[in-house]
């Protein structure tokens, strides 16, 4: 094994998750010490004014890529010769996908299914993760202080399902829907690519028909200026870019449904019988295989909608609902009505179905405010990928990136540099490269409905296995939903050719980026638990007469709870000594958003002489802001509260403690030293090919993210690297 010490002034990007830590408090039964808070703040439901307020601001970030479609839905079909009843049922397919999906399945039930305020596939994901043992690696790593978890707002029964039971003894079963959890996210962020691309390019192209002179080529650049502006402001924050936004889509919401209404009463004021579902069944027999084709573009009609869900952690569940219910959809139903009754009496203009269906004398101010609102129609699928790709890399999933909490009071709003300007080239290639919105268009069609469908199987299994739904209402809700996403599915699979392939590209890569990450992770795990070192083995090793107990007080950070890390063993055996007083402080990443602030910090004296254990737990959707001395200030303040209320009333207790206490102020007196381990893989000659295909994926990976361990503003000179190769 190879050894090497560095003060790392040439490490910029270790970045110590921040850490919140309160006074503390004695757990009398297990001896640990966890902060508490001084002071309990009492949690009032919102106001209605301030839910609507919060639905007002939900315009610019959620609702922005599903107000805006009717911008691309229409021209995204390639329809031949359409008729009065193909128009009727079209809108039709239209308004009951809207209604079903939107209202009933996003809504009113998957708003329900928050893990703690967060929403998304990965939030139900680790919902059901902590309500059965079905995770693969971050189980492993919740394996001490279990008994500090919060109890569960929708566990009514400690009896598990079987559905449960047969998740936790298959592995094959948990490994599939980890792939299925990892699809999804890896498909929403197809999602935050296609749908700035689709929006902007879509409005841009308004310009065409004023100005013969502009090209396709000039609305293409035009639409990648505008796209790089807005992930350039993306860095201010969500609450921000909110506060600029919603009062364009405000504006958008409440223009384009009026225009609708002109345009019914003036072209086909008979146009809502077609909600009767019976005008679906007649477009079907018309067409045939035709008919089953187009869903692949009336499919466009819903798409954003999983931003509805997947930006909770922005917003409120009320508010959400608010905004979507009395804005959002009545504005869609009379925007796609208008657009169709217009389309009825001129049939061939559906390549341009948004624009030609705006009146002349107000064709200015729409083309405006069209243009201003699909670049805020990104918004939603942006915030919602900057939210996932927070909660993946958080339970270790993703190789780690810089995720910015944007706001002191919303601990849901982030920001991640380094995705955002990953999407910014994403998103202004597609536009660059395909520039027909025929062929995004086909794209996003993909990503829409693979996402709504895997959003189906997770919450039917939060149903069975958490709320225990009655079964008849989960087959009501499985099979009318699965089959009509599974419809939808079986059309846009047939546009793969046809810039279909575009969001499995992406996502193929994607998913082979974090199933690297995660095989390399539960490696370096296997090899930790196999080689850890206990506190007998830490005892003998600190018996030996040639050992020392140097001066001072070091944090020693590791990767495991039961026991110590096998770099300790290898820092000990090299150096052949220790500091006086030991801290070793171990992340806790929870399979839950929040981490309540008395459990955020756990400190327990571990049996040698001045060396103590130290927990530091939080969830995926926690906000953590301390820095420098004050991490070591309170830190050290526990431990002293801990050492006071475990004296006793004994006299030899309580010197013993005095001399403790004593010890500590010497520690720190004479400075502070932070070690962590830097490991890599060495892979031998006999290791199989896909070992060394995937884990030198995953070393390159590993070399190229951020560091795991909190940056809390310690200065470099305090900082100390310990080297070690772990056999593969």
């Amino acid at each position: 094994m190879d050894l090497h010490l560095s003060t790392s002034n040439s490490n910029p990007q270790i970045n110590f998750s921040e850490i919140v830590i309160e006074s503390t408090s004695l757990d009398d039964n297990h001896g640990f010490t966890s902060s508490s808070s001084l002071t309990e703040q009492v949690n009032d439901k919102p106001s209605w004014w301030k839910n609507l307020f919060l639905a007002y601001n939900t315009l610019g970030v959620v609702f922005g890529g599903l107000v805006t479609s009717p911008l691309y839905v229409y021209p995204s079909m390639n329809l031949k010769s359409p008729s009065e009843d193909d128009y009727l049922g079209i809108y039709s397919i239209m308004f009951w996908t809207l209604t079903l999906i939107g209202c009933v399945k996003y809504a009113c039930i998957a708003l329900k299914a928050d893990d703690q305020g967060e929403g998304g596939t990965f939030a139900l994901y680790s919902l059901l993760c902590r309500h059965a043992n079905i995770s693969i690696l971050s189980s492993k790593r919740d394996s001490i202080s279990d008994h500090h978890s919060s109890p569960s707002p929708y566990r009514g029964t400690t009896k598990k399902s079987r559905l449960a039971i047969f998740f936790e003894g298959s592995l094959v079963a948990r490994r599939l829907l980890l792939f299925i959890a990892m699809l999804g996210m890896c498909m929403l962020i197809g999602d935050g690519i296609l749908t700035p691309a689709i929006s902007v390019l879509s409005a841009m192209d308004g310009l065409r028909a004023p100005f013969p002179s502009v090209t396709k080529t000039h609305v293409e650049a035009l639409s990648a200026v505008i796209l790089i502006v807005l992930f350039l402001v993306q860095k201010f924050g969500t609450s921000r870019v909110s506060f600029i936004f919603s009062p364009i889509m405000g504006t958008w919401t409440l223009t384009t449904p009026m225009v609708g209404i002109y345009s019914i009463v003036h072209y086909y004021p008979g146009i809502f019988k077609a909600l009767s579902p019976h005008y679906i069944l007649r477009f079907f027999h018309n067409n045939g295989k035709d008919g089953w084709l187009l869903l692949g573009g009336t499919v466009l009609c819903i798409t954003g909608t999983e931003a509805l869900f997947a930006d909770l952690g922005h917003f409120s569940r009320s508010s959400i609902q608010i905004a979507f219910l009395c804005t959002i959809y009545p504005s869609l139903v009379l925007t796609y009505a208008g657009q169709t009754a217009y389309l009825i009496r001129h049939p061939n203009d559906h390549d341009d179905g948004f624009y030609k269906f705006i009146p002349t004398k107000v064709y200015w101010p729409m083309l405006v405010i069209a243009t201003l609102a699909a670049t805020v129609a990104s918004q939603s699928l942006i915030s919602a990928t900057f939210s996932i790709i927070k909660q993946s890399v958080v339970l270790d999933y993703f190789p780690r990136v810089k995720v910015v909490h944007t706001s002191p009071n919303k601990e849901g709003e982030v920001y991640s540099p380094e995705i955002n300007y990953i999407l910014m080239v994403l998103c202004v290639s597609v536009v660059l490269i395909f520039g027909d919105g025929k062929d995004i268009g086909n794209a996003f069609g993909v990503v829409v409905s693979l996402v709504m469908l895997i959003t189906t199987v997770l919450l039917t299994l939060v149903m069975i296995m958490i709320w225990r739904t009655p079964l008849i209402l989960v087959a009501l809700y499985f099979v009318t939903f699965f089959v009509m996403e599974g419809v939808y599915v079986s059309a846009v699979i047939t546009k793969i050719m046809e810039g279909g392939w575009v969001p499995f590209a992406i996502s193929l890569v994607l998913a082979f980026i974090m199933f690297g990450w995660f095989y390399g992770r539960q490696k370096k795990l296997e090899y930790e638990m196999t080689y850890k070192i206990t506190l007998e083995n830490l005892a003998i090793l600190l018996s030996n007469p040639e050992f020392q107990r140097v001066q001072g007080l070091c944090f020693f950070y590791s990767n495991i709870q039961d026991g110590l890390t096998p770099v300790l063993g290898h820092y000990i055996k090299n150096m052949r000594s220790l500091h006086k007083v030991t801290i070793f402080t171990t992340l806790r990443y929870k399979l839950i958003p929040k981490v309540p602030q008395h459990e955020r910090i756990v400190v327990k004296k571990l049996g040698p002489k001045g060396v103590y254990g130290c927990l530091i737990q939080y969830g995926y959707a926690d906000s953590l802001n301390l820095e420098g001395n004050d991490f070591v200030s309170q830190v050290t303040g526990n431990i002293r509260l801990h050492i006071q209320n475990c004296s006793g009333t004994l006299t030899s207790t309580s010197i013993q403690a005095e001399e403790e206490l004593l010890e500590l102020e010497r520690a720190l007196s004479a400075g502070v030293v932070h070690v962590r381990g830097k490991t890599r893989f060495h892979i031998g000659k006999n290791v199989n090919w896909f070992d060394k295909l995937i884990l030198a994926f995953y070393e390159v990976l590993h070399s190229n993210c951020r560091s795991a361990l909190p940056a809390l503003g310690i200065p470099l000179t305090q900082r100390m690297e310990v080297g070690m190769f772990y056999e593969a």
